[in-house]
């Protein structure tokens, strides 16, 4: 019996428990900082709430960090110790010829061609695609219907809003913001905020 511990009690913790289930795994413990512990979790399977995060780290099995917040998921990475695994919907398609990095999840639908890099901790949301040669930095989230086309760069922590397209060979740099719907054509530099068609920045995260 394969086991998973999930870091995050939100919505999108609700979809990665699914995933982990169709993939056969066993849900053995939950946390969240800041839950509601007076509201239940959906799935008659599914342990309660743990009320100490001591006691939800004191066994080393596989761990998911199923929190959307790019800064949250960077800033507990480094702090939990268990052991991160991957997760990959059924529906996904990935490339043999693809990387993965530890604690990422790829959505149904989600489309990973050959020659891509993906990093440590990243969400590839459902129906996104991300072509070939392309590269995805750590913590970062690339949303629904997002499409990467070919040799993209996506920096550490940027988050790729809802139906995004980023043209071949454009570089996005680290905690970005680009905003769903937006065609980014040229490079974006680090913190920069990205809205439109075509994109333009509109402003600089501090």
């Amino acid at each position: 019996m394969k086991k998973i511990k999930i870091y995050g009690a939100g919505g999108h913790s609700r979809v990665v428990m699914d995933l982990a289930e169709v993939l056969g795994y066993t849900i053995t413990k939950i946390f969240d900082d800041f839950a509601d512990h007076t509201q239940p979790l959906t799935g008659d399977n599914r342990p309660s709430l743990s009320e100490s995060k001591e006691s939800f780290l004191s066994e080393n099995e596989p761990l998911i960090i199923a929190i959307g917040d790019n800064h949250i998921r960077c800033s507990l990475a480094d702090k939990v110790k268990s052991p991160f695994v991957k997760l990959i919907h059924p529906n996904a398609e990935v490339s043999k010829y693809a990387e993965l990095g530890d604690g990422t999840v790829v959505n149904a639908g989600g489309i990973i061609q050959a020659g891509a890099k993906i990093g440590r901790h990243v969400i590839i949301n459902t129906g996104a695609l991300v072509d070939h040669d392309s590269i995805v930095g750590d913590f970062a989230h690339i949303s629904p219907n997002v499409a990467l086309t070919g040799h993209v760069e996506v920096g550490e922590g940027s988050h790729i809003g809802a139906g995004a397209i980023i043209i071949p060979k454009v570089k996005i740099g680290k905690w970005c913001i680009v905003g769903a719907g937006t065609v980014v054509i040229r490079d974006v530099p680090d913190y920069a905020v990205v809205v439109g068609n075509p994109g333009r920045i509109v402003k600089h995260i501090k």
